[in-house]
Parts: C-alpha cells; structure tokens; sequence
C-alpha cells in the first residue's frame, strides 16, 4: 500500500480519460437510478486511487487489461500526483453524495453527484482534468513567491 506522500510512476492520459469516461457513464447511472449504492461503489473506486494509487484502481487496472495493449506506447505521460489528488477530489464528492442518498437528503445526493459528473465528463471529453487544475493552483498558492522571502531581508 502506498502512502499519500509516495511517488506514483508516471500515468498514461489515454488511462486517465479512459477512467474518466467509465467513471462518467457511472455517474450518470447514479443520477438516472438514485442509487446511493452504484454512488457508494464509486466512491471506494475514488478511494482506492486517491489512497492507495492509481495503479490499484479499477478503471486503471481495466485500462491495463484490456485497452492499453491494443494502442501503442502514450507519446508522453503524466504526473500521477494531481491525478491522485483529482481522485480525492471525487472520493470527497461521491462520500457527500452517498450519504444525502442513503440519508433521505436526495437533493444532497443530486448536487454532489452533478459536480462530480461534471468534472470527470470534462477530462473524458476533452481531457481537461479539473481536479489536476485544482492540485497545480494549490501547488502554485502554497509555493513561496521568488523575492517575498524574508530570510536576509534587513530593516
């Protein structure tokens, strides 16, 4: 098991729409059926990536298994660290949206799911992962500013 702060190999994209496609149909099922459980079945799918790696997570081992052997090698691949932190991003959605379903606070469920179904349809169909975004302005926001260090500053 791999931990938060370990270093994850470099992803296939192709992978990471893929999951985003599979995760998408998911999504709309939930919101089709109402299902607090196919929500609750993703959200662990959300888990296992953002906790325990990408490559433990079910959308990536069926990506493995099944497409990556028919395409060529990825042109380049991605940093895994804003794909995890993506995942934990969904994860924290379908676990609010599970509980409003299986609390009676179906508007709960609704709304939590709709976010989570937007952002994995944008990075499914057009590759634009709004978790990953989330993770480099985090990333950007937290990093010290060059000049703005006041260590040797004098008065």
């Amino acid at each position: 098991m791999s931990s938060p702060t370990a270093v994850d190999p470099p992803v296939d994209p192709r992978g990471v729409r893929f999951a985003a496609g599979v995760t998408t149909v998911v999504l709309a099922l939930v919101l089709l059926s109402g299902s607090g459980w196919l929500l609750a079945a993703q959200a662990v799918v959300f888990a296992l990536g953002a906790f325990v790696g990408l490559q433990f997570a079910p959308y990536s081992v069926l990506y493995r298994a099944l497409v990556a052997p028919r395409l060529g090698p990825p042109a380049e691949k991605e940093e895994a660290a804003p794909v995890r932190f993506s995942q934990l991003v969904g994860f924290a959605f379908a676990a609010v949206g599970t509980v409003g379903y299986l609390t009676g606070l179906t508007a709960l469920g609704i709304v939590a799911t709709t976010f989570a179904l937007v952002a994995a349809l944008l990075n499914a169909a057009v590759g634009f992962c709004l978790g990953c975004e989330m993770y480099a302005l985090i990333h950007r926001l937290r990093s010290p500013k060059p000049g703005n260090n006041k260590e040797g500053a004098t008065a």
